[in-house]
């Protein structure tokens, strides 16, 4: 596992060691076009180099950024220096990160493609985080990006469904469910047209 978590974290490290944010310093069109929705604290799962995190912190709440790069999660805090505005970083691998219990109001989840192993074990302890009343907002690549190159992981485990929201995130709410196209432009990693699950689920009161 050690072996496993070093080259993970050496991979993402070298993607975002470059001068340039890999996947732009503007936040996720989903996240921007619905984040009124959302409470602080955020738990913001994968951050990476912090456009998501920096947007909300913008937007007057507490953020929380878990990410295995450190050096991910030393740009963010750059940007949310540049932005004027303070975020929380941690940096921890989600196959061991264990968030507090009823802690967050929120937690999102942008393509943050993780398998389904790993899923089972912190998809639960998610749910358990957020406060009741608390929202839980993902976007990741559907099956249907599979053979695309527009971005996101070449392995169907890792990519996501309305079928695999429905059957991981048994006890929210959905506010909102789908699989629909769209261009996703975030830097040079997500570049063009592409297939996406887009869900908000609302943990009840």
């Amino acid at each position: 596992m050690a072996d496993g978590l070093n080259a993970a974290s050496t991979h993402w490290d070298d993607r975002y060691s470059g001068a340039a944010f890999f996947y732009g310093t503007a936040p996720n069109d989903f996240l921007a076009e619905h984040h009124r929705l959302l409470a602080g604290p955020v738990l913001s799962l994968s951050e990476g180099e912090g456009r998501n995190a920096v947007f909300l912190a913008q937007r007057g709440l507490d953020v929380l950024g878990v990410d295995l790069s450190e050096v991910g999660l030393r740009k963010a805090e750059q940007l949310a220096a540049e932005r004027g505005v303070h975020i929380r970083t941690l940096c921890a691998d989600l196959a061991t990160y264990t968030p507090q219990a009823e802690q967050f109001g929120a937690v999102i989840s942008i393509f943050a493609h993780l398998p389904s192993s790993l899923r089972q074990r912190l998809y639960p302890l998610v749910v358990r985080s957020l406060k009741p009343g608390g929202i839980f907002l993902l976007e990741a690549y559907s099956l249907d990006q599979l053979p695309r190159s527009t971005g996101g992981p070449k392995d169907a485990d890792m990519l996501m469904s309305v079928d695999k929201i429905r059957a991981e995130w048994p006890t929210l709410e959905p506010l909102l469910l789908r699989e629909t196209e769209r261009e996703v432009r975030e830097g040079q990693g997500h570049t063009g047209l592409a297939a996406v699950v887009q869900f908000i689920g609302r943990k009840p009161a």
